[in-house]
Protein backbone atom coordinates (compact mmCIF):
# COMPACT_ATOMS: atom_id res chain seq x y z
CA UNK A 1 0.00 0.00 0.00
CA UNK A 2 1.30 3.44 -0.92
CA UNK A 3 2.21 5.58 2.05
CA UNK A 4 0.45 8.96 2.08
CA UNK A 5 1.93 11.67 4.25
CA UNK A 6 -0.31 12.46 7.19
CA UNK A 7 -0.39 14.59 10.30
CA UNK A 8 -0.21 12.79 13.62
CA UNK A 9 -2.98 12.93 16.19
CA UNK A 10 -3.30 13.33 19.94
CA UNK A 11 -5.06 10.31 21.46
CA UNK A 12 -6.37 11.23 24.90
CA UNK A 13 -7.43 8.60 27.42
CA UNK A 14 -9.26 9.86 30.52
CA UNK A 15 -10.98 8.08 33.38
CA UNK A 16 -11.29 8.03 37.14
CA UNK A 17 -8.09 6.83 38.78
CA UNK A 18 -7.99 3.03 38.89
CA UNK A 19 -10.15 2.42 35.82
CA UNK A 20 -7.24 1.05 33.80
CA UNK A 21 -6.28 3.79 31.35
CA UNK A 22 -2.55 3.53 32.08
CA UNK A 23 -2.57 -0.23 31.50
CA UNK A 24 -4.53 0.25 28.26
CA UNK A 25 -2.09 2.95 27.13
CA UNK A 26 0.89 0.67 27.75
CA UNK A 27 -0.73 -2.11 25.71
CA UNK A 28 -1.37 0.27 22.82
CA UNK A 29 2.23 1.46 22.88
CA UNK A 30 3.44 -2.12 22.45
CA UNK A 31 1.09 -2.74 19.52
CA UNK A 32 1.43 0.56 17.65
CA UNK A 33 4.98 1.55 16.59
CA UNK A 34 3.81 4.97 15.38
CA UNK A 35 2.43 5.82 18.81
CA UNK A 36 4.45 7.52 21.56
CA UNK A 37 3.57 8.43 25.12
CA UNK A 38 3.32 12.06 26.12
CA UNK A 39 5.61 12.56 29.09
CA UNK A 40 4.22 15.21 31.42
CA UNK A 41 6.05 17.33 33.90
CA UNK A 42 4.74 16.96 37.44
CA UNK A 43 5.36 18.07 40.98
CA UNK A 44 4.06 14.72 42.26
CA UNK A 45 6.60 12.65 44.22
CA UNK A 46 8.21 9.85 42.27
CA UNK A 47 6.70 6.41 42.99
CA UNK A 48 8.69 3.16 43.28
CA UNK A 49 9.58 1.82 39.83
CA UNK A 50 9.03 5.13 38.03
CA UNK A 51 11.84 6.69 36.01
CA UNK A 52 12.37 10.40 35.50
CA UNK A 53 11.98 11.25 31.82
CA UNK A 54 10.17 8.00 31.00
CA UNK A 55 7.09 8.10 33.23
CA UNK A 56 7.17 11.81 34.11
CA UNK A 57 9.53 14.73 34.25
CA UNK A 58 9.62 15.16 38.02
CA UNK A 59 10.18 18.83 38.85
CA UNK A 60 10.04 21.07 41.88
CA UNK A 61 7.07 23.44 42.27
CA UNK A 62 9.23 26.49 41.54
CA UNK A 63 10.42 24.93 38.27
CA UNK A 64 6.86 24.11 37.27
CA UNK A 65 5.80 27.68 38.00
CA UNK A 66 8.58 29.02 35.79
CA UNK A 67 7.51 26.75 32.93
CA UNK A 68 3.95 28.03 33.30
CA UNK A 69 5.13 31.62 33.09
CA UNK A 70 7.11 30.77 29.95
CA UNK A 71 3.95 29.21 28.42
CA UNK A 72 5.84 25.97 27.89
CA UNK A 73 2.79 23.75 28.43
CA UNK A 74 0.18 22.59 25.97
CA UNK A 75 -2.09 21.85 28.92
CA UNK A 76 -1.73 21.83 32.68
CA UNK A 77 -3.83 20.94 35.68
CA UNK A 78 -3.74 20.38 39.41
CA UNK A 79 -4.86 16.94 40.59
CA UNK A 80 -4.96 15.92 44.25
CA UNK A 81 -2.65 18.78 45.17
CA UNK A 82 -0.02 18.05 42.50
CA UNK A 83 0.62 19.94 39.26
CA UNK A 84 0.85 18.30 35.83
CA UNK A 85 1.69 19.81 32.45
CA UNK A 86 2.44 18.69 28.88
CA UNK A 87 5.48 20.34 27.23
CA UNK A 88 4.10 21.59 23.91
CA UNK A 89 7.15 21.75 21.64
CA UNK A 90 7.82 18.01 21.61
CA UNK A 91 4.15 17.26 20.91
CA UNK A 92 3.83 19.61 17.93
CA UNK A 93 7.12 18.35 16.48
CA UNK A 94 5.84 14.77 16.66
CA UNK A 95 2.50 15.63 15.03
CA UNK A 96 4.21 17.45 12.17
CA UNK A 97 6.36 14.38 11.48
CA UNK A 98 3.32 12.09 11.34
CA UNK A 99 3.69 10.49 14.75
CA UNK A 100 0.78 10.01 17.14
CA UNK A 101 0.96 10.95 20.81
CA UNK A 102 -1.08 9.28 23.54
CA UNK A 103 -2.10 11.27 26.62
CA UNK A 104 -3.08 9.91 30.02
CA UNK A 105 -4.73 13.07 31.38
CA UNK A 106 -7.92 14.16 33.12
CA UNK A 107 -10.91 16.14 31.83
CA UNK A 108 -9.31 19.47 32.71
CA UNK A 109 -6.31 18.77 30.52
CA UNK A 110 -8.53 17.46 27.73
CA UNK A 111 -10.55 20.68 27.72
CA UNK A 112 -7.36 22.71 27.36
CA UNK A 113 -6.12 20.55 24.49
CA UNK A 114 -9.46 21.00 22.75
CA UNK A 115 -9.12 24.78 23.02
CA UNK A 116 -5.70 24.93 21.36
CA UNK A 117 -5.64 21.92 18.99
CA UNK A 118 -9.14 20.48 18.52
CA UNK A 119 -8.54 19.16 15.01
CA UNK A 120 -5.57 17.10 16.26
CA UNK A 121 -7.49 15.67 19.21
CA UNK A 122 -9.16 12.26 19.53
CA UNK A 123 -10.56 11.79 23.03
CA UNK A 124 -11.71 8.59 24.73
CA UNK A 125 -13.32 8.37 28.16
CA UNK A 126 -12.98 5.04 29.98
CA UNK A 127 -15.64 4.03 32.50
CA UNK A 128 -15.33 1.29 35.14
CA UNK A 129 -17.87 -1.56 35.15
CA UNK A 130 -19.10 -0.38 38.58
CA UNK A 131 -18.04 1.75 41.53
CA UNK A 132 -17.48 -1.44 43.55
CA UNK A 133 -15.05 -2.74 40.93
CA UNK A 134 -13.34 0.66 40.80
CA UNK A 135 -12.69 0.65 44.53
CA UNK A 136 -11.40 -2.93 44.39
CA UNK A 137 -8.96 -2.01 41.62
CA UNK A 138 -7.65 0.95 43.61
CA UNK A 139 -7.03 -1.27 46.60
CA UNK A 140 -5.45 -4.09 44.58
CA UNK A 141 -2.82 -1.86 43.05
CA UNK A 142 -1.65 -0.90 46.57
CA UNK A 143 -0.11 2.41 45.51
CA UNK A 144 -2.11 4.74 47.75
CA UNK A 145 -2.93 5.15 51.40
CA UNK A 146 -6.45 4.44 52.67
CA UNK A 147 -7.07 8.17 52.87
CA UNK A 148 -6.04 8.62 49.23
CA UNK A 149 -8.21 5.72 48.07
CA UNK A 150 -11.25 7.27 49.72
CA UNK A 151 -10.39 10.66 48.24
CA UNK A 152 -10.09 9.18 44.75
CA UNK A 153 -13.45 7.44 45.13
CA UNK A 154 -14.96 10.73 46.24
CA UNK A 155 -13.67 12.44 43.10
CA UNK A 156 -14.73 9.64 40.73
CA UNK A 157 -18.35 10.79 40.38
CA UNK A 158 -17.26 14.31 39.39
CA UNK A 159 -14.74 12.98 36.89
CA UNK A 160 -17.29 10.65 35.30
CA UNK A 161 -19.73 13.54 34.88
CA UNK A 162 -17.53 14.79 32.02
CA UNK A 163 -17.99 11.70 29.84
CA UNK A 164 -20.18 13.56 27.32
CA UNK A 165 -17.32 15.92 26.44
CA UNK A 166 -15.39 13.07 24.78
CA UNK A 167 -15.47 11.75 21.22
CA UNK A 168 -15.69 8.11 22.32
CA UNK A 169 -16.72 6.32 25.53
CA UNK A 170 -15.96 2.71 26.47
CA UNK A 171 -16.55 0.56 29.55
CA UNK A 172 -13.43 -1.31 30.64
CA UNK A 173 -14.98 -4.70 31.40
CA UNK A 174 -12.15 -6.62 29.76
CA UNK A 175 -8.64 -5.33 29.10
CA UNK A 176 -8.10 -7.08 25.75
CA UNK A 177 -11.46 -5.89 24.41
CA UNK A 178 -10.83 -2.33 25.57
CA UNK A 179 -7.43 -2.26 23.88
CA UNK A 180 -8.97 -3.61 20.67
CA UNK A 181 -11.76 -1.01 20.75
CA UNK A 182 -9.38 1.91 21.21
CA UNK A 183 -6.96 0.53 18.64
CA UNK A 184 -9.78 0.46 16.07
CA UNK A 185 -10.57 4.08 16.91
CA UNK A 186 -6.93 5.03 16.43
CA UNK A 187 -6.69 3.30 13.05
CA UNK A 188 -9.91 4.87 11.76
CA UNK A 189 -8.92 8.36 12.89
CA UNK A 190 -5.58 8.09 11.10
CA UNK A 191 -7.42 7.71 7.80
CA UNK A 192 -9.53 10.83 8.14
CA UNK A 193 -9.20 12.91 5.01
CA UNK A 194 -8.24 16.03 6.96
CA UNK A 195 -5.24 14.23 8.50
CA UNK A 196 -3.78 13.21 5.13
CA UNK A 197 -2.43 16.35 3.45
CA UNK A 198 -0.61 14.17 0.91
CA UNK A 199 -3.89 12.90 -0.54
CA UNK A 200 -4.44 15.90 -2.80
CA UNK A 201 -1.15 15.38 -4.63
CA UNK A 202 -1.73 11.65 -4.87
CA UNK A 203 -5.21 12.07 -6.35
CA UNK A 204 -3.95 14.67 -8.82
CA UNK A 205 -1.28 12.25 -9.98
CA UNK A 206 -3.92 9.56 -10.48
CA UNK A 207 -6.07 11.93 -12.52
CA UNK A 208 -3.17 13.00 -14.71
CA UNK A 209 -2.29 9.38 -15.37
CA UNK A 210 -5.80 8.70 -16.63
CA UNK A 211 -5.98 11.71 -18.96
Amino acid sequence: MKNISRRGLMLVLSSPSGTGKTTIANCLLKLEPELSMSVSATTRPQRPGEQDGRDYHFVMPDTFKSMLEEKAFLEHAEVFGNSYGTPKNMVFDALSSGRDIIFDIDWQGTQQLAQVARTDLVSVFILPPSTIELEQRLRRRAQDTEETVLKRMGEAANEMSHWAEYDYVIINNDLDCSVAFIRSILIAERFKRTRQPGLADFVNQLRQTNT
